[in-house]
């Protein structure tokens, strides 16, 4: 009975530490991706360098180690494949990046296995739909503060607005009056 519950136990925190494990590999992997190499690939879209979806599939992981670290190494070697991406490219050299490790490049193919996943499952042909979240916080009804800043802005326009037709018809009588009172004067006179 102890033995079982022991090895349930370790299965558990297992299967806990290797989820938590992943998912530390894939953060590791787009940290690195996003300060070395988005300013030139992308993952779904070409940019300057190639796009970046499958590559894991396109190319093996020792290749693409040794191409990240010196891939100008690869082609001067006779690479077929990595000759034709410098050629396709217009001839633009990736940087060298020989202080990244094997596991940092490992990390970074990890993130765009992941990446490349999700891709596929939003280009499906049978997708399903999914509600686009704005960028901005619309205003809702639950937004008070807003709402009546707001209605009071409109009150005091309105208001203002009011008066000044108020006051411009009381300056035209006023007028008017002055006006009548002086032909009244100057026809006693």
């Amino acid at each position: 009975m102890k033995i079982r519950f022991f090895f349930l136990q370790a299965i558990i925190i297992l299967s806990i530490n290797n989820s938590l494990l992943a998912t530390d590999i894939t953060e590791q992997g787009k940290s690195i991706f996003k300060t070395r190499c988005a300013t030139c690939h992308k993952i779904g879209s070409v940019f300057t360098g190639p796009d970046l979806t499958d590559v894991d599939k396109r190319r093996s992981v020792d290749w693409i180690i040794h191409f990240v670290q010196s891939s100008q190494t690869v082609i001067k070697n006779g690479n077929k494949d990595a000759t034709a991406l410098f050629e396709k490219f217009n001839k633009i050299q990736m940087p060298d990046h020989p202080d990244l490790k094997e596991a940092d490049i490992k990390n970074i193919v990890e993130y765009i296995k992941e990446e490349s996943i999700n891709i596929a499952k939003n280009t499906a042909p049978f997708k399903t739909p999914f509600i686009s979240q704005p960028d901005y916080k619309p205003v809702t009804s639950h937004n008070y503060v807003f709402i009546t800043a707001y209605l009071m802005l409109v009150m005091l326009l309105v208001w203002v607005l009011y008066f000044a037709v108020h006051i411009n018809t009381i300056k035209i009588n006023k007028d008017d009056t002055l006006a009548n009172i002086i032909l009244e004067d100057a026809k006693a006179a």
